[in-house]
């Protein structure tokens, strides 16, 4: 088969009641088009994988883990197993309707996207566990991030196969992929899609999900804002935290030479621990800009990305 054009990333975890209504649906969507399935078994506990084989067709490729790993390690697994040109993510519980794939594969080919993400026009879930916890996620990512997206828990997306396979996905970032996509370079836009019920199985996601995400929001505004130059965020901050200790020491000092007893005081214990915490910042930045360097420096890494170079009228395909 040559290389298909798109490759279609399908994450599972205990869905055996779902495979053959999912594979099915998809294969339908996608006939007359070269594609290629593949779906990302997460350690389920169920028939899954026994679903997967019986009704899988010569197109699919099924990636069984060992143990369950979560979601992002999943779609990563997947993305690294993808041969296509562009690459499709999709959940597979039914939610996800992969009839609204070419659309958005046409989108993105015709105006020249790098990412089509979907966007749940008429979510189908539950209002207070699910709707409105997710709507203050997107909110705070969104005005964080300064990537303007309305639905970032939406996993129905296309990308260009260059974009997903750059993205380095970790941990459980899978939410904040139109961020790490952002940070390649890509165009993105955002589409209406639509949303079924669950019918079969249960979720995977709670309300205990979103301290989770809080603390991941933190982690990438430090890679959006300071990953390359991390003694701006921690050398900022301790010169501003020894100032103020500076000042406070000042001002004892020049009670004590006024002959006042600043022993015991409240101040004089915070002064000395905001100098100690600034040492401590400037400190912590110069360690990490060393680490930062040997990371980029070790692997022979480049801090930037060319997207394509000419010489005259010919492009030549960029070493990076």
């Amino acid at each position: 088969m040559n290389k298909p054009l798109l490759s279609v990333v399908i994450t599972v975890y205990n869905e055996e009641d779902n495979i053959q209504p999912l594979l099915q649906a998809t294969y339908a969507a996608l006939s007359g088009m070269n594609y290629e399935v593949i779906l990302v078994e997460d350690g389920s506990t169920d028939r899954t994988v026994a679903e997967v084989k019986k009704y899988a067709n010569t197109r699919t490729k099924l990636v069984i883990f060992n143990r369950n790993y979560g979601q992002t390690t999943a779609l990563a697994a997947g993305i690294d197993q993808a041969s296509g040109e562009y690459i499709a993510t999709m959940d597979g519980d039914l939610q996800n309707d992969p009839t609204d794939l070419p659309g958005m594969l046409q989108k993105a080919i015709d105006e020249e996207w790098d990412v089509v993400a979907g966007r749940r026009a008429n979510r189908k879930d539950g209002f207070v566990l699910r709707k409105i916890p997710s709507k203050i996620a997107n909110w705070i990512i969104r005005n964080s991030t300064n990537v303007h997206l309305k639905d970032y828990g939406c996993t129905l997306r296309v990308y260009k196969a260059e974009i997903a396979q750059k993205m380095g996905l970790y941990g459980e970032l899978h939410r904040f992929i139109p961020v790490l996509a952002k940070q390649e370079g890509a165009k993105m836009t955002e589409v209406d899609v639509k949303h079924h019920p669950r019918i079969h199985g249960t979720s995977k996601y709670g309300l205990s999900r979103t301290f989770k995400v809080m603390a991941d929001l933190i982690l990438m505004l430090f890679f959006q804002k300071y990953f390359q130059r991390p003694i701006h965020l921690f050398g900022g901050l301790g010169l501003l935290t020894f100032l103020l200790g500076g000042i406070i020491n000042l001002y004892l000092l020049v009670l004590k030479i006024l002959g006042e007893d600043i022993w015991g005081r409240p101040i004089l214990i915070l002064g000395f621990m905001l100098i100690l915490g600034g040492i401590q910042l400037i400190t912590t930045g110069i360690i990490a800009e060393i680490i930062v360097r040997t990371y980029f420096e070790s692997q022979d890494k480049k801090t930037y990305r060319i997207k394509a170079l000419y010489t005259g009228e010919q492009e030549v395909q960029p070493s990076n």
